[in-house]
């Protein structure tokens, strides 16, 4: 049987214009229009936390607070609190799991990319949550009757950290307005499985990864208080929301 070449050609426009599929978005200065996709699980707005500021990665899921899972990080945080003093608060604070949220978007002049994935703070996940329960907007990823959401994004006049504003549309529209059927169902289709979006360490690789990070603040040893942290097995009371 010969080679189907229109099914070449599409495997080959993937690669082109997606990036092997979801690759990560993050909005510049000024303002963007995009659209959050739909999911097949009606759940458009996934969360995940991460552990920051140990190891050389910029980040890691939380075995605890995102699976359940024995987590030396959270024990150690927890113990830190305990302590009380201000140096092993701060620590704490630095060390705890923050939470980050993930959408599939459609940025409006950039349709050539593909699906991709835009990761938020807590803040403005509340934003999105009370849109979709206005009754004005309400399931605002419906492919003919959603709404395009005008993004600013920068740093406000004597801000330190930059700021994300959104903006409804006050019409609605349809998703694939200037797409072809084959190029929407393509875009729907490359929705990426967010269980598999990260990398998820075992308990045990936490706890060296760990190991390392304290080692590194203290070379002159440090089994016998790290073994005084991470032994307890409860969990994290609380995880901070902000994020970097």
């Amino acid at each position: 049987m010969a080679i189907d070449m229109k099914k070449m050609q599409s495997k080959f426009n993937n690669l082109k214009t997606r990036g092997g599929g979801g690759s990560f978005w993050k909005p510049t200065d000024g303002v963007q229009t995009i659209r959050i996709l739909p999911t097949a699980d009606g759940d458009p707005f996934k969360s995940f936390y991460f552990h920051y500021n140990i190891g050389k990665e910029n980040g890691f899921l939380c075995p605890n607070n995102n699976f359940g899972d024995d987590c030396s990080v959270c024990s150690f945080v927890k113990n830190l609190y305990r302590e009380g003093d201000d140096e092993s608060k701060n620590m704490a604070r630095q060390l705890n799991a923050k939470s980050r949220f993930f959408s599939p978007v459609l940025v409006r002049g950039e349709e050539n990319e593909g699906t991709r994935i835009w990761g938020y703070s807590k803040t403005v996940y509340e934003t999105l949550l009370s849109l979709v329960l206005n009754p004005e907007y309400g399931d605002i990823t419906d492919l003919e009757s959603g709404v395009d959401l005008d993004l600013q994004y920068g740093k406000p006049p004597g801000g330190q950290f930059p700021v994300t504003k959104l903006t409804p549309r006050r019409q609605s529209s349809s998703l694939c307005k200037e797409l072809s059927d084959d190029r929407c169902k393509e875009l729907l289709d490359t929705i990426p499985d967010f269980s598999t979006l990260f990398e998820r360490k075992s308990s045990g690789d936490v706890q060296k990864m760990l190991d390392e990070h304290l080692a590194a603040d203290n070379p002159e040893g440090f089994s016998n208080e790290t073994q005084k942290y991470v032994t307890d097995s409860d969990k994290v009371d609380q995880a901070f929301s902000d994020l970097l």
